[in-house]
C-alpha cells in the first residue's frame, strides 16, 4: 500500500514497512509531520548521530545543487551499513520531485529515504510520484480532531501517572491543538510543572499553559463572534506579534462557529434561551465562556452561522495555496466576519 489514510498513519508507525525506500511524511501541520519523520528514522535502526550514516539536507541545499541527492543516494558508505538521508522542508521543486522519482525506479541497496514536505495536492508532482511506486508510501499530517487530541493528552498523562480534573482537561482542550508538536511540548511543560502531584487541577492548567500565551486564540475567536471592533484589534495584533501561526488560529474559529452552528439550531428547535442551550449542552461549554457563547447564540442566526463557516473555509483554502500571504488574508476574514457580528446588536 502507497497511499495510507490519515487514520491508518499511527497503526503504520509502530510497525513500519520496511520494505518500502521511501517514505514521503506530508501535511499542513509541520510539527506532526517532524514528530512522525523522527519516528521513522529511529525505527530504520541507522545510526542518526553518524554523519556518515545519516544525511540530513534541507530542500532549499538541493535547489542550489540538483545533482546531490542523487549523488548521495547512490554513494557506498565509507564503512558499509545502511544510510538513511533525510530531507525536510519539501515543497514543488521540480529537481528534487524527478530526482526522487529516478530513485524510486531504480532503489540503491541499503538505503532509506525520508522526506517530510508542506501540504501536497493529490495527484500530481512528488505525492503522485511515491503514491504510485511500490518502492514508497505517503503518510499524511492534518492539523489533530478531537479523538487524536484526546488521545494525546490521555497518552501523555498516563505515561506520567498524574489524571487530570474535568475542568484541567476542558481547559487543556480548549488551549492547545492545530500543530502536534507544540501540543506536546504544552503537555509535556504541564507534567514537569505538576511533578509529584498525582492530580492535575485547573488553576494547574492555567499556571502552565496561559491563556496570555501566543498560543491561545480565546481573546481573537471571542471578539470576532461577538462583534467587539476594538478588542479585536487589539487580540489580533497581540496574536501577530507574537508570531504565531494563522492557521491554527483559523482552525479554532472554525471549531467554535461548528459548535454554535449546533447549539443555535438546538435553540430555534426547542425555543429555549440562550442561557439555557448553552447551560446543557454536551459536550459542555467551558464555564469562564460560558457567557461569551450565549452572547454570540443571541446574536447569531444558522444562516448567518453559516456563511461565517464558508468564508472561513474559503480563507483556509486561500492561505494554502499562498503562504505568503496567510496573515493578511486571515485578517480580511476574521475581520469581516467581527464586521458582520457587530452590525446584529
Amino acid at each position: 500500500m502507497s497511499e495510507l489514510k490519515a487514520g491508518e498513519v499511527d497503526r503504520f508507525l509502530r510497525n513500519p514497512d520496511k520494505g518500502k525506500i521511501l517514505y514521503l511524511v506530508y501535511g499542513p501541520d509541520r510539527g506532526l509531520v517532524s514528530e512522525r519523520g523522527e519516528l521513522l528514522a529511529k525505527s530504520t535502526g541507522v545510526d542518526l548521530a553518524d554523519s556518515f550514516s545519516t544525511i540530513k539536507l534541507d530542500a532549499n541545499e538541493l535547489a542550489s545543487d540538483p545533482v546531490r541527492l542523487i549523488d548521495e543516494a547512490y554513494t557506498v558508505g565509507m564503512f558499509g551499513g545502511d544510510r538513511l538521508i533525510w530531507i525536510r522542508n519539501v515543497g514543488n521543486q521540480k529537481d528534487v520531485a524527478a530526482n526522487i522519482q529516478a530513485i524510486l525506479k531504480d532503489p540503491p541497496e541499503g538505503m532509506k529515504l525520508i522526506v517530510e514536505a508542506g501540504d501536497l495536492k493529490k495527484g500530481i508532482g512528488l505525492r503522485a510520484a511515491v503514491e504510485k511506486s511500490p518502492n514508497g508510501v505517503t503518510l499524511p499530517c492534518y492539523a489533530d480532531n478531537a479523538g487524536a487530541l484526546s488521545s494525546l493528552i490521555d497518552d501523555t498523562f498516563s505515561d506520567a501517572g498524574q489524571r487530570l480534573s474535568l475542568d484541567a482537561r476542558r481547559y487543556i482542550q480548549e488551549h492547545i491543538g492545530g500543530d502536534r508538536r507544540a501540543s506536546r511540548g504544552e503537555l509535556e511543560k504541564l507534567v514537569l510543572y505538576a511533578r509529584g502531584e498525582e492530580e492535575i487541577t485547573l488553576d494547574m492548567a492555567k499556571a502552565s499553559i496561559g491563556d496570555a500565551s501566543s498560543t491561545s486564540f480565546d481573546d481573537v475567536v471571542d471578539a470576532v463572534i461577538t462583534g467587539k471592533l476594538n478588542h479585536f484589534d487589539d487580540a489580533m495584533q497581540a496574536f501577530i506579534s507574537g508570531g504565531s501561526n494563522p492557521q491554527p488560529l483559523l482552525a479554532a474559529a472554525i471549531r467554535q462557529f461548528q459548535q454554535l452552528d449546533l447549539l443555535r439550531a438546538d435553540m430555534e428547535k426547542s425555543g429555549q434561551s440562550a442561557a439555557a442551550i448553552v447551560a446543557s449542552a454536551k459536550p459542555p461549554v467551558f464555564f469562564a465562556r460560558r457567557k461569551t457563547v450565549e452572547l454570540a447564540l443571541s446574536r447569531w442566526t444558522s444562516l448567518g452561522i453559516r456563511h461565517a463557516l464558508r468564508r472561513l473555509q474559503d480563507c483556509v483554502l486561500d492561505s494554502r495555496r499562498n503562504a505568503a500571504l496567510t496573515v493578511p488574508v486571515a485578517r480580511t476574514a476574521l475581520l469581516a466576519i467581527t464586521i458582520q457580528s457587530a452590525r446584529r446588536r
